[in-house]
């Protein structure tokens, strides 16, 4: 789903309060992280983060939701893939205090595509 060379697709799983805060910014960026979030994890496969929305987020809020959008290469670069787990479980760990330049790095808007009641 990647639109050019220069960017990368990656997905995030959310529950309903992130997913409402996305929209608000008329699903151009992901919100502050709580105090006691240091790390945004944006995915990098849809399979991971259906698994997170699904099994973690609907348990926990009621409901699990998976966002898609695009980053710039040039600034996802930056970040190592880090796998949390199983092999498939890659994702990049951007620290909360950097969330503003990764948001300004998104290319068009935040797409929903799953939710699970």
């Amino acid at each position: 789903m990647t639109i050019s060379p220069d960017t990368i697709t990656l997905w995030r799983p959310v529950g309903p309060k992130e997913l409402a805060l996305i929209e608000a910014s008329g699903m151009r960026a992901f919100p502050p992280r709580l105090p006691e979030q240091p790390i945004f994890y944006p995915v990098l496969t849809e399979h991971y983060a259906v698994k997170i929305a699904r099994d973690w987020n609907v348990p926990a809020s009621g409901s699990g939701h998976v966002v898609r959008f695009d980053v710039l290469r040039e600034f996802i670069d930056r970040y190592p893939v880090q796998q949390a787990g199983g092999r498939d479980h890659l994702e990049y760990w951007i620290p909360s205090e950097e969330l503003d330049d990764f948001n300004a790095a998104i290319v068009g808007a935040i797409t929903l595509v799953r939710t699970f009641p």
